[in-house]
This record gives structure tokens, sequence and C-alpha cells, in this order.
């Protein structure tokens, strides 16, 4: 797991919403990684509701969302229809990114862990933390970095 302050790896990925050019991103807002273990499954599911219903807060501070996990853009675009994401979800399907995030899987089995990153206008880790913080912490985290 990458630590606050940690330079925040760069990617390239196609995602529900194109392709997704994190260098591209950085310095303009506030980015808010999911890495998250599977479309469809109950935690995951409610955690990226979580981030549908707290829009307004998210946009309240500036921050760009992405949501990351293994599955295909297309599994990604039946899940962001179904309950309404309009976030990018990246396709991270060669676990390429997860790696340099240094998200690890949980209990050694095929699921990645839970973790969320905030990368700040630096370029730098803000905030990270494993499972599913709420949208106040994360929130209250964007805050912070912004000075």
């Amino acid at each position: 797991m990458l630590n606050v302050g940690d330079k925040a790896p760069v990617f390239e990925a196609e995602s529900t919403q194109g392709t997704v050019r994190l260098e591209e991103m950085i310095g303009k807002r506030p980015i808010v990684l999911i890495f998250y273990p599977k479309d469809e499954t109950p935690g995951c599911t409610a955690q990226l509701c979580a981030v549908r219903d707290g829009k307004a807060r998210y946009e309240a501070v500036g921050a760009t969302v992405i949501g990351v996990n293994p599955g295909t853009v297309e599994e990604h675009e039946r899940f962001a229809a179904r309950h309404g994401f309009d976030f990018p979800i990246v396709a991270d399907t060669s676990g390429s990114i997860r790696t340099r995030y240094g998200v690890g899987k949980i209990l050694g089995l095929f699921l990645q862990q839970r973790i969320v990153y905030v990368i700040d206008k630096q370029g730098r880790i803000a905030y990270a933390k494993k499972g599913s913080p709420s949208t106040d912490e994360i929130v209250q985290a964007i805050e912070r970095s912004a000075g």
C-alpha cells in the first residue's frame, strides 16, 4: 500500500467513460481512486452507491472520483448503468494499476483489497485507507490536502 506523501503512479486505462489518463488529470483537481474487489457484490455496490449519493459533496471540493477493479469495461458498463454511476470505472484486467498502487489481494485470493486513495493537485498521495471510508472522511481528507 502506498503511503501519504508518496508520488501517485500515473496510468492510462480504458473505463466506462473512455480512456483515463491520470497524468493529464493531476494538477487540475483532487482525485479519489477507489480500488474495490468486484462489481455487483454487496459491499462494493454499497461503497460505490455512497459515492454516487455523495456526488454533490465531491463536486463541492472539486474532486474527480475514479473506481478501479479487475473487471472488463463491459462488466463495468453494466454495473454503472444498473446503479446510475456517472463516474469512470477503470478496467484493470492485467492488475498493473493495482500492483503499482500496492493494492494486495484478500487473504491471497483472487479478489483485490478495498483501498481508497486521495491524490492531491501536486500528484502526491494525500490520504490512503483500507476498507470503505465514509464520504465525510474522504471529503475531509480532500479539504485538508487543499491546505
